[in-house]
């Protein structure tokens, strides 16, 4: 009770006023005669002594106590009021207010604050209930706040009284309908004497000085039985003694109008009885009542004597003896003013007619002459009437971001279904839009197509999807707090204010879900300005009106509305406004010379294209085009990127014409031959544009597409889609409205700033779709254009003139000529500065010119400027990262632009720069999400105002500042582009294959502050800044611990390479970086040893040992790490393994105890190889023996991985592939070449022959197996690479004799290894290859039987040893069939299991990606010498390195006549795809083909050559058999 009591003793109760008795102490006998006496709050303020003791019968001491204890409340309160300042918050903080959760509060207690204090917050006001109208729908708003309680003012205005109800609501039956009656009885008569209409509102506090409420404040009673309230007035009967009919005609039933609480979900209403004394009913009358009570003591219904009551200003008082006579005179006037008000009423003039149409075209296009193609419209709607669903044509041209439909049949019969036929849509829930922690925005967008189409919505349900919709009430329970997420991620998170509008469409009535979404609305967007409202049916609007009024004004919920206008007006008038024409069908050419029509459904469901039709662009609004062509062409040369709408306006001869590079020629060269194609060519071709940033390669590439999208299907591939997503939609595009796959157009893809792994993705899933689909190899399916920049186009032209184009900077002689001419014309029309990149482009990008035109331009600017700063900031993003921008919404964030502005005077972001900030801002918008950011006009020139406008400040200081800008880097939309480019800014390393000059070891940024500014410990300090702000991301911990170990910290980098590996226990990559550290670390403790001049003991080169042995450590869980991830290749762990080994064992064998004395050699061996420790190294390599002694058989295994690894698959990198590795070192450029110096250099430490060779000493004969097998290691024959790679050398024949005679003359009677006969055969076949007629090498027979020596597991044989059984068990053709078959076992066993081995090595990387080499060829001869290597066959083909493996794949270099002679063609068949080889018996024999789309799609005999992989053999150039 003592949170009820907080409340103005003024609005107690009389239950209150009890309790508020018993808590002083006063006897129950007087608490229960004050309640009888109906003694409330009110009372209890004017009650003095005197009434106690006379009335009540009271002693004087408990009178004395009540009044003294009343009048130190009444004190007590007035000082708290006086105390507490109310002040108005403005608008934005109230909305914020409201929204904040708050505890349910209650008519008899107000909200407390955390600490105790009530909340005092400035309320909405609201209107009431429409007078006396029954057909209307309506609903309050909890806490709202009606107009003050009025007396009579026209009469027909009515007057209102506000009763709490509060407890009465809660008595039973009984109790509540007398306390009911008797409010209304006493109200209505007043009413009616004075000839008043009026309205009684029950559920509004009546309080004036309450703390917690205000007056009229609505807070609704709970009504469980509406009868009970309607049932209460049949006490006219009972309290009126004449007239009872004309009291039942004026008093109206009770209306219950709902109380919406966003809050809570129980339901209360506020009672409403209207009281209308129409004239022809109450003329000449006076009523009286005798107004009922209940009496506790008896517990029956009294009434009291009759009373004749009348308003008396906002109070219905009884009329005194004294005044009774002059009220009666009176009745005659009384009712001549009555009938002149009703006449008035009915007599007065009708409202006149807006322009709504006017009205709506202004709401929807925000003033301007036509909707624009930018702005996203947001639906919300409810279940559309049939009759309106014929006139959708302005929402489909409209472009809708989502809708929240509310109609859960709408798929079935509503707006959904009608929008389904025309365009394509995704169907969501509001549980759709829940996003986990660890998914970012742009995860949900991918996940949601949000921007590749309409998100559909269903906010209550849907009745064809099992998805049953629920009552109101329900809906606030389960659906309200997902709705509430939905409208603030799309608000908040995924499109920023002021690029999207919010349609409220009302067509059907009104329900409370719907309120509830404006009000998230109308929070979330911070005001009403992008909110608009229209509804044909004023009943409809009513109530969406009445509560939105609460929320933004009267005003605004009128000037943001159109009501009254039919669905088929609204569809006429915005048709006109709109850029396109309605649903207007565009035209693709086809096979045979003519067009198609492409619905736009099915243009939007190839969501991954933006597919360019034969009448692009015809459907604009001609209006738009005449107002807008100069902006257009502009915006176009002060280097915008084109768009289709620059070349249909040249072509339609609006403006001059776009000028055409040298290379547009070149290109639609190359694209005809393409065309033209022949029986060799592959169905998917590929153009490459290399181009200088900024020198108009990209416009090239679509002024291809533009001249020849009426012969070839053409479309630009949107960036972010998987190549499997776009494949699938260039498949469709080829296929739309053809009926024969082989008969359809090609289709001309442009892809840009793609790299060359996105580039061959896209490939193969397309040839893969082409040879499903079974088309002739001979068909031109796809033509690939890629776009990509390059620092140096013409290198990538020569590498490839077949298929590579390049645009630069420079312009040819006729170029020059040409844009000479376009810029005269140019500058006629525009000022030099509307047309800057074009002018810079003229002028080839001089340097001198950029130097001259940016020192111009920056003259006289304020560097104190905020868009200064801004300026800057731009310029060092676009200066260092590729295609970066700041979006225009972080842009307004720092200028402070966040002024609330109305619908038609919203702050232009472009009148806030300054005259620099227009000139080299260039304005872009995204073409999926339609936001608005900004870049420097050209990264030349942006690199300039770097160099320029910094001045004395270094860019360091400008990246610190950049970075520690709190406003852009908490900024919520477009963030997590925002936070790539800041990223990238620090982390990013340059990379000639993504377009950049060099390759670089850190970020170009950072390569700059450590170079140019001389300034290491900047660049140090920059990456911990960012470190912290990007929440300590491992990557950059990564970077840290590498530029400290570059600059020698090594305990620092120790440091954070520890940290990073903390967060990233299992990436191989940080652990690679970690052992890194100790490599570097281990190098310079070497360096400063050898400094030191001193000789080399056990005890000074302890510290540097343990260093190297902490590096192998971390290598060894670096490749651990790798092996176990099956998405990433990284070797790197084993390679730096080696080399750490390598530089280890050269530190050891300098020791004095090891390099001085003449059996010094022996010595170290002995250490390393057995037992024995040499007394000087004892104590001080205590901690490393064991490991040491491990040595030379962890760097064999290192070595052996390698080798195989290098034996699966391709090794020469492409010119133009990007290269894995975390350094740019010779062991990745050369891996090859690596692994056979490493090798040598393995095995010089483990063999005499080095050593003895220095001394000048012969080897001697009686060395033992282990010295034999480090000596050959030292030649290159210790393993499978090493020694196919010892083929390069010019005294390979020699080398590899000599390490023939290392082995024993009979292997088998040895007990050789698996790997040392392994060896030893590929030693002899790589010797046959190179000199077929050699002495020493062994008969095919001796080898077959060596491999006799292999497990008979097949399981327990190494890649290596299977490989080999491919090859020596290789059928010869005068055997047997008999011998065949057993000898095809024996390979087909063996292919199962490198199968095995194949796909473990190969993890889920795609196949190529990890591409298998060829080793051997299956040639003409027999025994040995039917194996051709194919190095051979290389120096046969001089083909460049970039076009070799196109050109084998093709099939161009199987057709050198040298090459039919070395090799021998097989027979096979081909089933289903399936390529089978002749073998004897029954049994099948699968051969993998190379290139798969060379295999006939129907069952055929073929021919083909016969390679041998690690994966087993492979058919080549598959030819049908004739």
């Amino acid at each position: 009770m003592a949170c009820k009591l907080d409340q103005s003793p003024e609005v107690w109760t009389e239950s209150q006023v009890s309790a508020w008795l018993r808590s002083i102490g006063v006897k129950e006998q007087y608490i229960e005669k004050l309640y009888e006496e109906e003694v409330n709050g009110q009372i209890l303020l004017t009650l003095n002594e005197d009434f106690l003791k006379t009335n009540i019968c009271m002693k004087s001491g408990p009178a004395h106590l009540i009044i003294q204890k009343r009048d130190e409340l009444i004190n007590s309160r007035q000082k708290c009021q006086e105390k507490k300042k109310t002040t108005k918050k403005p608008e934005l903080e109230q909305q914020s207010v409201q929204r904040t959760p708050k505890a349910v509060e209650s008519p008899s207690g107000p909200t407390h604050g955390r600490d105790g204090d009530k909340q005092l917050t400035s309320k909405d006001d609201c209107r009431p209930r429409p007078f006396d109208n029954q057909g209307i729908d309506f609903i309050y708003v909890k806490h709202r706040v009606l107009q003050p309680e009025s007396g009579a003012f026209n009469l027909i205005s009515p007057c209102h009284e506000f009763k709490s109800f509060a407890l009465a609501a809660t008595l039973d039956r009984t109790r509540l309908q007398a306390k009911f009656a008797k409010e209304v009885l006493k109200f209505a008569v007043g009413c009616m004497n004075i000839r008043s209409n009026g309205t009684i509102h029950f559920g509004v506090m009546d309080s004036k000085e309450d703390a917690g409420y205000v007056h009229g404040e609505i807070i609704g009673i709970p009504v469980t039985e509406k009868d009970m309230f309607v049932d209460a007035l049949d006490y006219i009967e009972r309290c009126i003694s004449s007239d009872k009919e004309h009291v039942r005609q004026c008093v109206r039933p009770p209306r219950f109008i709902e109380v919406m609480d966003t809050e809570s979900t129980e339901k209360m209403y506020v009672v409403e009885v209207d009281i209308v004394p129409s004239i022809n009913i109450v003329k000449g009358k006076v009523y009286a009542v005798r107004l009922p009570n209940f009496k506790e003591s008896t517990n029956k219904i009294e009434l009291e004597k009759k009373a004749i009551l009348r308003r008396v200003g906002s109070k219905t008082e009884p009329v005194n003896e004294e005044d009774l006579s002059d009220f009666y005179q009176r009745v005659k006037d009384r009712d001549a003013q009555r009938e002149e008000a009703e006449t008035t009423m009915f007599l007065s003039a009708p409202e006149m007619c807006r322009d709504l149409g006017r009205k709506l075209t202004m709401l929807m296009t925000s003033g301007k002459k036509f909707i624009e193609k930018d702005k996203w419209f947001i639906l919300v709607t409810n279940k559309f009437q049939p009759g309106d669903l014929c006139n959708i044509e302005w929402l489909l041209n409209l472009n809708i971001f989502c809708v929240f439909d509310f109609d859960p049949d709408s798929k079935i019969s509503g707006l959904c279904s009608k929008y389904l036929q025309h365009r394509a849509s995704n169907m969501h829930s509001l549980q759709s839009y829940r996003k986990s922690d660890d998914m970012s925005i742009k995860e949900l967008e991918d996940h949601l197509h949000l921007f590749d189409q309409i998100s559909w919505i269903f906010c209550n349900g849907r009745n064809d999807f099992k998805e049953t919709p629920c009552d109101e009430m329900t809906w606030i329970k389960t659906k309200m707090t997902l709705l509430r997420e939905c409208v603030s991620l799309i608000c908040k998170q995924i499109l920023p204010k002021g690029t999207f509008q919010v349609i409220f469409l009302l067509t059907s009535p009104v329900e409370k879900p719907l309120l509830h979404t404006f009000n998230e609305f109308f929070t979330d967007m911070e005001g009403h300005e992008d909110i608009i409202c229209v509804c044909e049916s004023q009943e409809n609007f009513q109530k969406f009106q009445s509560f939105a009024e609460g929320s933004c004004g009267t005003e605004a919920v009128n000037n943001s509305s159109v009501v009254g206008m039919k669905m088929s007006h609204i569809n006429a008038t915005l048709q006109q406004v709109q850029l396109f024409k309605a649903c207007t069908s565009k035209q693709l050419p086809v096979f045979v010379k003519g067009t198609c029509l492409l619905e736009t459904q099915n243009e939007e469901q190839m969501y991954s294209l933006e597919i360019l039709t034969v009448d692009h662009c015809d459907e604009t609004n001609e209006d738009f085009i005449n107002e807008e062509k100069e902006n257009i062409e502009k915006q176009f040369y002060r280097g915008g990127k084109v768009t289709w709408l620059n070349f249909w306006l040249a072509e339609h001869k609006y403006v001059g014409e776009v000028v055409k590079r040298d290379a547009y020629d070149e290109v639609s060269k190359l694209l005809c031959d393409a065309l033209e194609g022949n029986a060799d060519e592959t169905p998917v071709n590929r153009i490459n544009i290399f181009h200088h940033p900024g020198s108009g390669g990209s416009t090239v590439a679509r002024q291809v597409l533009w001249n020849n999208r009426k012969d070839v299907r053409c479309a630009v591939v949107k960036p972010s889609y998987p190549a499997s997503v776009v494949a699938q939609h260039a498949v469709e595009l080829r296929e739309y409205e053809e009926k024969d796959p082989e008969k359809c157009l090609p289709v001309l893809l442009l892809i840009e700033d793609s790299d060359k792994e996105y580039l061959n993705d896209l490939r193969n899933e397309l040839e893969v779709a082409v040879n499903t689909k079974k088309i002739q190899r001979s068909t031109a399916c796809f033509i690939l254009l890629s776009c990509r920049r390059s620092f140096d186009p013409e290198k990538k032209c020569k590498e490839s003139p077949l298929q590579n184009v390049s645009v630069t900077h420079k312009l040819s002689a006729q170029e020059r000529r040409e844009f000479a001419c376009k810029r005269e014309a140019l500058e006629e029309q525009y000022e030099p500065e509307y047309i800057l990149t074009f002018v810079l482009m003229s002028e080839g990008f001089n340097v001198d010119y950029v130097i001259k035109f940016v020192k111009d331009l920056l003259e006289g600017i304020n560097p104190h400027l905020v868009v200064t700063h801004l300026i800057l900031y731009v310029a060092l993003l676009n200066a260092y990262v590729q295609n970066s921008f700041i979006s225009q919404s972080h842009c307004e964030a720092l200028l402070g632009l966040t002024i609330h502005l109305g619908r038609f005077a919203r702050h232009e972001f472009e009148e806030s720069l300054s005259p620099q900030a227009k000139l080299v801002f260039l304005h872009l918008r995204d073409e999926k999400t339609h936001i608005k950011s900004i870049r420097i006009i050209h990264p030349v020139v942006a690199e300039e105002i770097l160099q320029q406008l910094l001045g004395d400040q270094t860019q360091s200081s400008l990246a610190m500042k950049l970075l520690t800008e709190k406003v852009l880097f908490e900024h919520r939309f477009g963030r997590d582009e925002y936070l790539s480019f800041l990223r990238a800014l620090f982390i990013r390393r340059s990379r000639i294959s993504k377009g950049d000059v060099c390759d670089s070891f850190f970020s170009p940024l950072i390569e700059h502050v450590c170079d140019k500014e001389k300034s290491p410990d900047k660049a140090i300090e920059l990456l911990k800044e960012a470190h912290e702000h990007f929440h300590r991301d491992p990557f950059f911990a990564q970077q840290l611990a590498r530029l400290h170990y570059t600059y020698e910290k090594f305990e620092e980098a120790k440091n954070w390479a520890e940290a990073a590996a903390k967060q990233q226990p299992n990436n191989s990559y940080i652990l690679d970086t970690k052992g890194q550290v100790y490599k570097k670390w281990f190098q310079a403790k070497c360096k400063a040893i050898d400094n030191d001049n001193e000789s080399k003991t056990a005890q000074n080169t302890a510290d540097a040992l343990g260093t190297a042995l902490k590096a192998i450590e971390c290598f060894k869980e670096c490749e651990k790490a790798a092996e176990a991830d099956m998405e990433h290749v990284n070797n790197s762990g084993f390679f730096a393994e080696v080399e750490v080994g390598c530089s280890l064992l050269k530190l050891i064998s300098s020791l004095d105890v090891f390099a001085d004395r003449a059996n010094g050699h022996t010595e170290f061996r002995k250490y390393l190889l057995t037992d024995y420790i040499p007394e000087e190294v004892k104590d001080a390599w205590e901690p490393f023996h064991e490991r040491l002694k491990k040595l030379h058989k962890t760097m064999q295994d290192a070595l052996e991985w390698i080798s195989e690894d290098l034996s699966y698959f391709q090794t020469d990198i492409d010119a133009d592939e990007e290269e894995t590795s975390v350094t740019l070192e010779e062991k990745i450029r050369q891996p090859l070449k690596w692994l056979s110096k490493k090798s040598s250099e393995y095995g010089k430490y483990f063999s005499e022959v080095y050593f003895r060779a220095l001394q000048g000493k012969t080897i001697p004969d009686n060395l033992t197996l282990f010295q034999k097998r480090m000596i050959i290691y030292y030649f290159g024959g210790g393993n499978v690479t090493s020694i196919f790679k010892l083929m390069d050398q010019k005294d390979a024949v020699h080398l590899l004799q000599k390490i023939l005679s290392l082995y024993p003359s009979d292997l088998l009677l040895e007990k050789f290894t698996q790997k040392d006969i392994v060896n030893y055969i590929m030693t002899n076949i790589s010797l046959n290859c190179l000199s077929p007629k050699s002495q020493a090498v062994a008969p095919m027979k001796t080898l077959q039987e060596l491999c006799r020596q292999f497990p008979s597991h097949k399981r327990k044989c190494s890649p290596s040893a299977l490989f080999l059984l491919t090859l020596l068990f290789w059928p010869e053709d005068h055997e047997k069939d008999l011998e065949k078959e057993k000898k095809y076992d024996t390979v087909q066993s063996a292919v199962e299991h490198l199968e095995k081995h194949y796909w473990t090595k190969r993890k889920d990387i795609p196949q190529r990606k990890r591409r298998i080499y060829t080793h051997f060829f299956l040639g003409s001869g027999n025994g040995l010498d039917k194996f051709v290597h194919k190095k051979k066959l290389e120096r046969v083909t001089d083909v460049s390195v970039s076009e070799k493996r196109m050109k084998w794949l093709q099939g161009e270099a199987w057709r050198n006549p040298e090459i039919a002679t070395m090799l021998k063609r097989v027979s096979g068949l081909t089933e289903d795809g399936v390529v089978y080889l002749d073998v004897p018996g029954k049994k099948k024999f699968s051969i993998l083909p190379l290139h798969v789309p060379s295999v006939p799609h129907s069952n055929e005999n073929i021919m083909f050559y016969l390679g041998f992989t690690f994966r087993g053999p492979v058919a080549c150039n598959i030819i049908v058999k004739k």
